[in-house]
Formats: C-alpha cells, structure tokens, sequence
C-alpha cells in the first residue's frame, strides 16, 4: 500500500486488488472543493441569463437556487474525473480499459464543507523482468531457392495475375460465387451480417469438404454449393467457434443465407501474357526478378522462424497473471495480428484463410499466450524505446501488397477504412523489438530438413 498527493492536492491511497488490478482510494479536501464549486458557480454566472438581470449579474442566491444542483454535479464530476487521472499519471500505471468503482460519489457532501472520498479500481498491464538471452541458442534454417520453386511462383503469378470471366453455368472447382450474404444467430434470429457483394469460392482442392461462409467454417460447404449458378439460394447450417473475431457469435449455432447473384472463374495467363503485362522483354529477366524476390522471402522466412523461436522461449520463461478482462477479448487481436504476419511472409490466400479458421478454432490457452507475448514485447519495445515511423508503415504495406498481388495505395485505403492500419505499426514494432532481442542471442545454422523435424517436435511438445 502506498500513500501519495497529486498536483491538486488529492491524497491517494493505492493496494493490490488481484491479479493485474489496483485499488485506489482518493480524498479531496475540502479547500478544494469549495474553491472548485466557486468556479462552477461563477462559470454558470457569467453564461446564466436570467429574467431581469444582464448575464452575469444575476445574485448568487438567485444563481444558486435556479442552478445550484448542476454546478455542485458538475464540479463533483470535473474533480473527481482529474483526480483519477492524476493518481494515474502520479502512481504511473498502465491502465488497461477505464476505471470501474465511484459510487460512493454518488451520495459526497457537496456543501464544500467536507471532503469527496472515494474508491474505483483499474484494471493494469502485468508486472514483471524480462531475462537474460546471452545462453539462448536459436536456430537458423538454411533455405536453399530452387528452380522448382521458381517455377512454382511463376504458375501463381500467372493465377494472381489472370482475368476473372464470368460463368454462365454452375460455379467448378475454384471458381469464386459473389452475392448477398446474410448471417443470422439461431438461438434468437438476430441479423449479425447482411452483406451485399459477398464472395465465397470453392475450394481448388476436389477432396476438401469444408469451406469458409461470411468468416465461418462450414463443414458441408463443398455439399451445399455444389454446382450452384446466379439465382440460386445457398443455405449453411454451423456452429461458430469460440476464439471467433466477432463475440456476439461465439459457440453459437448459426445460419448463413448465400444468394448467388454471379458465378466467376480466373482464366490464367500464358507466360507470355504476363511478360507483357510486366512490361518485361524475356522469360530470363522474369525469372531473374523471380530469384530475387525468392531470395527476399527467404530473408523473411528465416527472420519470422527465428522471431518465433524467441517468443516461444520468452512465453515459457517469464510467468505472470493476466488481466482476466483484456484476456477476453483477445480473440480478435490474435486473428488480425496473424493474418498479417502471414500476409508479410507470401503466403497465399486459401492458405491464410485455412490458418485463420484454425485459429478461431484454437483453445482459449492459445488466446492466453498471445495476449502475454503481447504484454512481453511491449515491455520490451518500452524498455528499448524502439519507435516505429511512417516511412516504415508505407513500405511494410507496400510489401504486403506486392506479396497479395495488390496496389499499394488500394490495400492502405482498405486498411485505412477498416481501422488497420494502427495494426501494421504494431506488427513492425514487435518484429523490431523481436529482432533486437534477438541480437543477444546464439544463433545456429541448422539445415532445413533438420530444422523442419525439429520444430515439429517442438509444435508436439517433444523438446529436442
């Protein structure tokens, strides 16, 4: 427990009131607020008008009885909202969320005879050390670029880069549906999603069964849409997981209305096509731009294995409680953040949207460690005083968007009207703060096959 005086003359008492919360208890004296009430009174004068009277030469009984009761509730609500927020700054916490508690203001004595006490509680960021790295050993996996993968990228690029055609009959495999989209909650027929222009594909895989409706795994998918074509109705039926990005459908069983207003097949261009569509004179110079963007992506891979080593490490050597309140809303965050990191690395659009329904699949102790490696890295970042520029933001989405075979000013708008972008410089700062970290630790080179067995037996919770 620790006692303390703000500024305005407010003393602060503040304890443990569990796991990442604290108890802060305030007492304004009553000099302070009988000087504040004078300012409320003398504010409302100067603004009052009152039959008989210019502004602000009405008598302060008139004032008082015409006005009294909202200056005393106003200079009640200005000193006890600057008094919490100097025993913040005072006691430098991190508060997570807003302050909870007061009620006791409710009932205080506003005569300014009298002292305002009272309590609330905030909710902090947890408290610990972070340890030392110089005995970590990470390691380093040797990727070697191919002319298989080379090929391989060459055959994406030819995909990402073909024309979308419309289909007059029923949607095949692979082929993207667009149309209206309407998710609704069984359990009381609340309308959560009513999207005009939704889009859902079948999968290009003839074995999968299961697809994505509206950000919703759906079991039968490939069952349901079938051969549909434009004018037909698509009804799913499923049950949404629990770490799913939007609460108000978690666990809930669920209904998807899909009506097809549209059927559409990407037709791939030839070599050649895309020769031209790059403004490029030869297969060679391709393939050259290949290797190299190859080689970039293999920098990243290397990076983004190694940054992963790290966090492992670092969840399993600092232990703390969580803020219970933050841990539940944490889902969304986790979602965001790792379809980002995919994004970043080249990974290709099915691929993303099948780790995305295996992570709203995922246990809430996955939700746990991410919101601690949060906390850890944020710490971290502070401690380092590792910044994040806007320079670094542009090219980070512009690498993003050349992964996602997108313009860069069309992803940032996009990002910019879904709120986003704040995201981005988060993921940049937790690389940075990862990379740092990194630069105190022993690295290893490991060849790939080697490191690929390993961090498979690290995923089973075999360590080597």
């Amino acid at each position: 427990m620790a006692d303390t005086a703000t500024k305005s003359g407010a003393k602060t008492t503040i304890e443990d009131a569990g796991p990442c919360r604290k108890k802060l208890s305030i007492e304004i004296s009553a000099e302070r607020v009988s000087e504040k009430i004078k300012e409320s009174f003398e504010a409302v004068a100067q603004q009052a008008t009152l039959p008989g009277f210019r502004p602000g030469k009405a008598p302060r009984k008139l004032i008082e009885r015409r006005f009294g009761k909202a200056a005393r509730e106003e200079a009640r609500s200005e000193l006890a909202s600057a008094a919490v927020q100097e025993a913040i700054k005072e006691h430098n916490l991190q508060v997570l969320g807003d302050p909870e508690g007061g009620d006791e203001l409710a009932d205080a004595d506003l005569s300014g005879d009298k002292p305002i006490k009272f309590t609330f509680e905030v909710e902090v960021a947890p408290e610990f050390d972070l340890p030392a790295l110089t005995e970590v050993e990470i390691k380093k996996p040797i990727i070697d670029v191919t002319e298989e993968m080379a090929n391989k990228e060459v055959e994406r690029m030819c995909v990402n880069e073909g024309d979308l055609t419309d289909v007059e009959g029923a949607a095949e495999a692979g082929d993207y549906l667009v149309g209206r989209g309407v998710l609704t909650r069984d359990r009381d027929g609340e309308v959560i999603h009513d999207i005009e222009g939704a889009v859902i594909r079948r999968s290009s895989d003839p074995k999968e069964k299961v697809g994505m409706a509206l950000g919703v795994k759906v079991d039968d998918f490939e069952k349901k849409v079938g051969s549909s074509k434009a004018g037909d109705e698509i009804v799913f039926k499923a049950t949404v997981a629990d770490q799913h990005e939007v609460e108000a459908i978690r666990n809930e069983p669920v209904t998807i209305t899909f009506t097809v207003t549209g059927v559409h097949r990407i037709k791939p261009l030839d070599v050649a096509q895309l020769l031209e569509r790059y403004g490029m004179e030869s297969e060679q110079q391709l393939r050259e731009a290949i290797m190299l963007k190859l080689n970039q992506r293999v920098l990243v891979e290397q990076q983004s294995a190694m940054r992963e080593q790290l966090a492992r490490h670092l969840l399993d050597a600092i232990q703390f409680e969580l803020p219970k309140k933050v841990t539940a809303n944490q889902a969304e965050r986790n979602i965001q953040r790792r379809r980002f990191e995919l994004m970043y690395q080249g990974v290709d659009a099915e691929e993303i949207d099948k780790q995305m329904d295996e992570l709203r699949s995922s246990s809430n102790d996955t939700a746990q460690r991410e919101l601690k490696l949060f906390f850890i890295l944020g710490k971290a970042a502070n401690d380092r005083q590792i910044p994040v520029t806007e320079p670094e933001v542009n090219g980070r989405i512009a690498q993003m968007a050349a992964e996602t075979g997108q313009r860069p000013d069309q992803l940032r708008a996009e990002l910019l009207r879904s709120g986003r972008v704040h995201a981005i410089a988060q993921q940049i700062r937790e690389h940075k703060t990862l990379d740092s970290l990194l630069s105190e630790v022993k690295t290893v080179d490991t060849l790939l096959e080697e490191f690929n067995a390993w961090m498979k037996k690290q995923s089973a919770g075999k360590s080597k």
